[in-house]
């Protein structure tokens, strides 16, 4: 599809603004356009959001279970047997800490709105009330029937176009875009580190009991425990590697302003760029702090009320391109 007019680079402000005229003319519940039922959503007092895939819900019910698995391997096979209570408390502590906010991230990537268009807003009176120029063009989605704006791609398992959407992950059952991506490196991040901390203490466990009796550095027997520290020393190389380069390749779409489906499709160079610190600040919320590190403070799960202004009720209209008459 080929226009010789540019396309309208920021739909939602138009909508936002136009939210700001709607106060007093709110349509019912009744009236508005329904909510997708593969995806379930609350009120912007609850605000959760939750993608019902079941070969997300599989992966991401298996994430919960390795980690917990290694929880298991760290604190009754290698710690608590220790004769060295320092080391048990500092091991444990620090091991204990790093899964917490792993999973507490896991759980935000998994439950917040990654940056979802409303869906079934392309209709007449919805593109009127973007208020915009003449001569703009808007572009709808044939798919989940919304008016996207630019840098948003439609995902096939959520069921929706995603505001710069990096790729769909299984393991957070979700997709990754512009309000979940600080949780997704966070998690990567924590699983990494959790995963060279127990492949440390395996190796030290491992120079324990060869030089001590192995009955005495576990309390199962020795062929359980060997294979117990073998199965978590997989675990913990194979998610050490896979996370890392995950996090790096977050870091890097991050840094040059560019997700990962743009760089598949080519769509390079067709927006500008912001320098690496600012997109870093964007994505994880404000200046450099602490709470860059905190999967409870920075993106909220909570959707802002405009997010809930009524679309004015109407016909999908057909085309996929639409422009602006000029008057």
């Amino acid at each position: 599809m080929k226009s010789p007019v540019r396309r309208c680079r920021d739909v939602e402000q138009g909508r936002n603004q136009a939210g700001a005229g709607m106060g007093t003319t709110c349509l019912q519940a009744d009236q508005r356009i329904p909510i997708s039922k593969d995806v379930i959503t609350a009120s912007s007092t609850s605000a959760m959001w939750f993608i019902r895939d079941a070969c997300g819900i599989v992966c991401a019910v298996i994430t919960w279970l390795l980690v917990l698995y290694a929880e298991f391997v760290v604190l009754f096979v290698m710690l608590l047997p220790s004769k060295n209570l320092i080391y048990s408390i500092v091991n444990g502590t620090l091991f204990n800490t790093l899964a917490f906010f792993a999973l507490a991230s896991h759980l935000r990537a998994m439950c917040t709105d990654p940056g979802a268009v409303p869906k079934g807003n392309a209709t007449k009176e919805y593109i009127e009330s973007l208020q915009l120029k003449p001569g703009q063009v808007v572009y709808k989605c044939p798919k989940c029937c919304s008016i996207k704006p630019d840098r948003a791609h439609h995902c096939s398992v959520c069921k929706r176009c995603i505001r710069k959407m990096d790729h769909h992950c299984p393991w957070v059952n979700n997709c990754v875009g512009e309000n979940n991506q600080k949780y997704f490196v966070l998690f990567t991040m924590y699983i990494a580190l959790i995963s060279l901390h127990a492949l440390v203490m395996v190796v030290f466990h491992f120079l324990y009991c060869f030089e001590d009796d192995w009955t005495k550095c576990s309390t199962f027997s020795p062929p359980a425990t060997v294979i117990l520290l073998i199965l978590l020393c997989f675990e913990g190389l194979l998610f050490l590697i896979f996370t890392s380069v995950m996090f790096g390749t977050q870091v890097h779409s991050i840094c040059t302003d560019e997700t990962g489906i743009e760089r598949l499709k080519g769509e390079t160079g067709k927006w500008g760029k912001v320098p690496c610190w600012e997109a870093m600040q964007t994505a994880f919320g404000g200046p450099f702090s602490l709470s860059w590190c905190s999967p409870f403070t920075g993106l909220s799960c909570r959707e802002s009320p405009q997010d809930h202004v009524a679309v004015p009720q109407g016909d999908i209209i057909e085309e996929d391109v639409i422009e602006i008459p000029l008057t």
